[in-house]
């Protein structure tokens, strides 16, 4: 009972001092403390009689709720922490190499679309070029299999550039805050010793071409260091990225052929572009709310209320594109059927059907151009096939 009414002549003390914050603070800490021993009385309270009946449970559980409340929030990092989706390496990869495991998210590798997109424009112009150069099956053949191993690798390396310009954003975006650089798993310094060893098995692959191919080649690496910045300084940056990941339609002619033929591959190149800033417009529509309070460009910020009126645009300049590649290149009905006529009514649908209001949606119309870029590739080979390996069938 003395001890009970020291306390409350202190708490009267203490109230008439100008001290009030530190009074809340002390109160709060008193409260946190005494959750864990319930059976000790806390200043908050002690505003009941001093020779008043205990409260009964119901009172005392709710007197207790908001300690709980704020303990939970201050004590519990766990909650705050983005829980990472599970992906294929999951399933795949053994327990001896889950420490890879971050490395190879920091590559997308379990999200192959990009890897896809970025190969089909060097497909489209090693099997164009081969066809007006009368090439034999085996030189597409293995120039498809050397990029395709380069698009892989390329690709994966434009991702740990972009995450290690994005760590701080993407920590504040909701899709891309389970990624390695975002959540700790992988370190700055690691991610850039990382990079070295990506690039070096690009350059690899890329020593594989004739000289005029390695130099154009390189030229390419300033356009994948940039995209990332261009992020922050401009609402275009789709429009850097289309001329990254359009490079291999330069890049894969030069392969087959020595040199680049500029009058057939600057239309598929120019087209390229505009298809990427299409579905990189529909891509960007996902992070839309988020990148406004983060402050990223986009497109898709810059034409939120007519987004739909703009991707119809690019994808009827890039259907036409490839029509005048195809035109200047010298190929058949066939092409025009089914890359170009597959790939127009193949965009309309998207253009069409596209919600911008919908993440599920709008992955799914984006990863859709994965098999878009397949389909006027498959124009081009039925061409080649018709006109090369086929004689007299042309």
């Amino acid at each position: 009972m003395l001890s009970s009414l020291g306390r409350q002549a202190c708490q009267r003390s203490f109230a008439r001092t100008p001290f009030r914050p530190l009074r809340s603070a002390l109160q709060l800490h008193v409260s946190l403390r005494d959750y864990s021993t319930p059976t000790r009385p806390t200043l908050t309270s002690q505003t009941r009689p001093l020779r008043s009946p205990s409260p009964s449970p119901s009172t005392s559980a709710s007197s207790r709720a908001q300690p709980l409340d704020i303990a939970s929030e201050i004590h519990d990092p766990i909650r705050s922490q983005p829980t990472a989706p599970p992906t294929v390496l999951d399933k795949i990869l053994p327990a001896w190499a889950s420490k890879a495991k971050p490395y190879l998210l920091l590559t997308r590798i379990d999200k192959p679309i990009g890897s896809i997109l970025l190969y089909w424009p060097c497909a489209w112009a090693i099997t164009m070029a081969s066809t007006v150069n009368h090439l034999a099956p085996s030189v597409p053949a293995f120039y498809m299999a050397l990029f395709g191993v380069g698009a892989i690798i390329m690709r994966g390396a434009g991702c740990t550039i972009n995450d290690m310009w994005d760590e701080k954003f993407d920590k504040a975006v909701e899709r891309t805050q389970w990624r390695p650089l975002a959540k700790g798993d992988v370190t700055q310094f690691g991610a850039l010793v990382f990079l070295g060893a990506q690039l070096s098995a690009g350059l690899a692959v890329l020593t594989q071409l004739n000289w005029y191919s390695i130099v154009l080649g390189a030229s390419s690496l300033s356009l994948v260091v940039i995209y990332p910045f261009m992020k922050r300084i401009t609402y275009y940056p789709q429009i850097t990225l289309g001329l990254a990941f359009n490079w291999g339609a330069l890049l894969g002619w030069s392969a087959v052929a020595g040199s680049v033929d500029w009058a057939c591959a600057l239309p598929m190149y120019a087209g390229g572009v505009a298809w990427c800033v299409m579905y990189d417009t529909i891509y960007a529509h996902q992070d839309k709310k988020d990148d406004i309070l983060v402050g990223v460009k986009s497109i898709a910020l810059r034409f939120p209320d007519s987004s739909r009126a703009l991707i119809s645009g690019l994808s009827a300049t890039f259907v036409s594109l490839m029509a005048v590649s195809g035109e200047i290149a010298g190929l058949g009905p066939l092409y025009y059927l089914i890359s170009c006529g597959g790939a127009a009514a193949h965009l309309a649908w998207q253009c069409a059907k596209v919600n911008f209001d919908s993440r599920p949606d709008l992955w799914s119309k984006f990863c859709s151009n994965g098999w878009l870029g397949g389909l006027v590739w498959l124009g081009i080979a039925a061409d080649y096939l018709q006109r090369i390996v086929i004689p007299g069938a042309y």
